[in-house]
């Protein structure tokens, strides 16, 4: 609960900041923020394994091995999988602050990974509600898909987009650190493969679609008269965890 606080305060700050952001460092028309079918096969891949994760008895009888070979060697408890989730995005805003550029400035980059969260939230949570898995370790009934690895790879794919034309290898190191989150939540008895490997794919689907909407949510946001304006507010009311969107005119 803590580090997604942590994060949407982290997101108000960043959208008080963006309402004085430079200008675009890519063209609105640039091929990053054109849709391409080519970008959908591994997400649709992964995202395809989890469901079948849900219906073949063959993929249900590994979710059940894995788990069991973890509990033999692994005792659940550790935390680390709540901030793992997190490291690629800070280190994409913890690089630029060192002077090793991406492709966005800070109010851009900031508008693509806020629109990637929600776009992973929208379908997670729904998704968490109509398929109503039980976790492994019978906590509740939301397992599928796994949100901290769909956050995990947002943030992952997110720092890829970023960097991949400028330095390749770092572009991809967020990926081992998305590996861990989802495997730690195999470890830590709160999901089976199939809900972290629909995670994963979710999450590279998110960022995806940021960069596809952002021509659009680029002018909603950034909006030519001064007085205008836009903050991203964390709410939590009732134990549910939030964002309000609010544009000033």
């Amino acid at each position: 609960m803590k580090p997604v606080l942590l994060l949407m305060t982290f997101l108000y700050a960043l959208s008080l900041k963006a309402q004085t952001g430079g200008n675009d460092t890519l063209s609105i028309d640039d091929k990053a923020y054109k849709f391409s079918a080519k970008k959908l096969i591994v997400p649709s891949v992964l995202i395809s394994y989890g469901v079948l994760s849900l219906l073949s008895d063959d993929l249900k009888s590994l979710n059940r091995s894995t788990r069991y070979e973890t509990r033999e060697h692994i005792i659940a408890g550790a935390t680390i999988d709540n901030y793992m989730q997190y490291a690629p995005v800070a280190a994409v805003y913890g690089l630029n602050l060192a002077g090793v550029k991406g492709k966005h400035n800070f109010k851009d980059r900031t508008i693509i990974y806020a629109t990637s969260q929600l776009v992973s939230a929208a379908l997670v949570l729904p998704t968490k509600q109509f398929v109503g898995e039980e976790r492994p370790d019978g906590s509740n009934n939301f397992s599928f898909p796994s949100g901290h690895t769909a956050t995990a790879f947002s943030s992952a794919h997110f720092m890829f987009r970023e960097y991949k034309d400028r330095n390749f290898w770092l572009s991809i190191s967020g990926y081992p650190v998305a590996a861990m989150t989802g495997i730690y939540r195999v470890f830590n008895d709160k999901h089976w493969v199939g809900d972290i490997v629909a995670g994963a794919g979710i999450g590279i689907l998110s960022t995806e679609m940021a960069y596809w909407l952002f021509p659009m949510t680029s002018k909603w946001l950034s909006p030519k008269n001064k007085k205008q304006s836009f903050v991203i507010l964390p709410t939590y009311q009732s134990k549910q965890i939030g964002l309000n969107l609010i544009k000033t005119f």
